[in-house]
């Protein structure tokens, strides 16, 4: 800190900006990234490249003080270069309309996997063998007719019991940086193997009994063997996984566009895209996903939980809950929006159940706006363009 950060009107300014900044991004997790590639998040680039763009940092009580701090033309355009370099290493190869400038992209058509794997991880999914008495599987609470999600506030788990936190969808998983709201899962078998032991959830007492009841069914030990020369609970995890990763949804009306066709967004939904970036919507809901790239903070501009109306849990802490780390406290995975107008109620609490009022209050504690209605119908219309097909269908809300 300099000097005059020891001065008691200047200090308790400073203060409250480093605070309010941090809230908002770390530069030394940045420079983390910088060092080792792979710490580098997808939405700090997108931030920066965002402050970089519209001179926005540094913010103007630091400029009275440090007159022409801000970058020079050459400056700016070697941080935007090596923005660009890095977001180009992370672009899928072989996807039409991939963009290093931009910071959202379509989704590619299929990832690689192992058709094997894939079949028996399909199994998995709808066996109820995972949990404890044979009523819960992973398609109970994410429903591939259903948007990946079960459209509950909380799912029903083992029992009739209740969860704690809105269950995200599995659709588009793979493209996540971590999995569950609070990151604990670091893969996608990793958030396979959290359920299925989980009281509330699945159940289950142990992984042992558990794989007892697959290995007294010969016929699935004999598919399972094909691929596996042993079945403990890492192949059983792995093949899910491997299944999940065919759940992505290529070929949205938005996907589309990106990739060259003026035409497949309607006029409503450009705008709404011009409101969705001028929000900066797009520096967090980032990447393929558009989101699941970072954690953020909820409530930037205002006290989210206490205007909401309802006493808070254990499932506001967000990542804190793993890292006990005050930082953390309220922040969480930021969720995909790709197929978001199939996958209500919103929030992690799973208080929001119409996407228009989602868009507004996102805008008010996110983004510190207040939306008119046009604005809202508009992002709220580009936001359908955002639905995706599986297998050559665009997803539907089966059950309506």
């Amino acid at each position: 800190m300099p000097f005059y950060a020891k001065l008691p009107v200047i200090g308790s300014i400073m203060e409250n900006d480093v605070a309010k900044g941090n809230d908002f991004f770390r530069l030394d997790r940045l420079l983390e990234g910088m060092s080792d590639p792979s710490k580098l998040s997808e939405a700090d680039l997108a931030k920066l490249e965002r402050v970089i763009r519209d001179d926005s940092m540094p913010i103007a009580s630091f400029i009275h003080i440090h007159w022409g701090s801000r970058p020079d033309a050459d400056e700016k355009q070697a941080i935007l270069d090596w923005i660009h370099a890095e977001r180009e290493a992370r672009l899928p190869k072989d996807t039409q309309g991939v963009d290093k400038t931009r910071s959202v992209q379509p989704i590619p058509d299929s990832l690689p996997t192992d058709p094997k794997k894939v079949a028996l991880g399909d199994k998995l999914y709808h066996d109820g063998r995972l949990s404890g008495d044979g009523t819960v599987q992973c398609h109970t609470c994410h429903q591939l007719g259903n948007g990946g999600v079960d459209g509950l506030q909380f799912s029903t788990g083992i029992d009739g019991q209740k969860g704690g936190i809105n269950a995200p969808t599995t659709y588009n998983a793979a493209f996540n940086f971590v999995q569950f709201w609070d990151g604990r899962a670091a893969t996608l078998a990793d958030q396979a193997g959290g359920p299925p032991l989980n009281p509330v959830e699945m159940g289950s007492k142990d992984w042992p009994e558990i794989l007892a009841k697959f290995h007294a069914d010969e016929a699935f030990m004999q598919q399972a063997r094909e691929i596996y020369p042993q079945f403990t609970e890492k192949e059983l995890t792995d093949a899910i996984a491997e299944f999940e990763k065919t759940l992505i949804t290529p070929n949205s009306a938005f996907d589309k566009y990106l990739k060259g066709d003026e035409n497949a967004l309607t006029a409503e939904q450009k705008r709404g895209y011009e409101h969705f970036k001028a929000a900066k919507c797009d520096t967090c809901h980032t990447g393929i996903t558009m989101g699941g790239q970072s954690y953020e903070k909820m409530g930037l501009y205002g006290d989210y939980f206490k205007d909401r109306g309802i006493p808070m849990t254990d499932a506001d802490d967000g990542r804190f809950a793993q890292t006990k780390d005050p930082y953390d406290k309220q922040r969480f995975k930021v969720p995909t929006l790709r197929n978001v107008a199939l996958t209500a109620p919103y929030m992690h609490d799973g208080t929001v159940k119409d996407l228009k009022e989602a868009v507004r209050v996102m805008a008010v504690y996110q983004s510190g706006k207040n939306l008119s209605d046009t604005e809202l119908n508009e992002i709220t219309s580009f936001l359908e363009s955002l639905t995706g097909e599986h297998k050559g269908k665009l997803l539907t809300l089966e059950n309506k």
